[in-house]
């Protein structure tokens, strides 16, 4: 099913995204504060997002 495929594709991306952030305040990326705040936001907004579309998943396989 297409609508599966591209959730599976977006879940990969956000999970690369996720760890591409993690990683970069791992190695001590952040030039400032602002910048380490802005890396965090991300990683959270990121997140959200990919809890969201994981729950929705479910639901839509519950149902079926």
């Amino acid at each position: 099913m297409v609508y599966m495929d591209i959730c599976d594709l977006l879940l990969k991306r956000i999970r690369e995204m996720l760890n591409e952030g993690a990683d970069h305040l791992a190695l001590g990326g952040a030039k400032n504060f602002e910048d380490y705040q802005r890396v965090v936001g991300r990683i959270e907004g990121l997140s959200l997002i990919e809890r969201e579309l994981l729950d929705l998943l479910k639901n839509q396989e519950d149902e079926t």
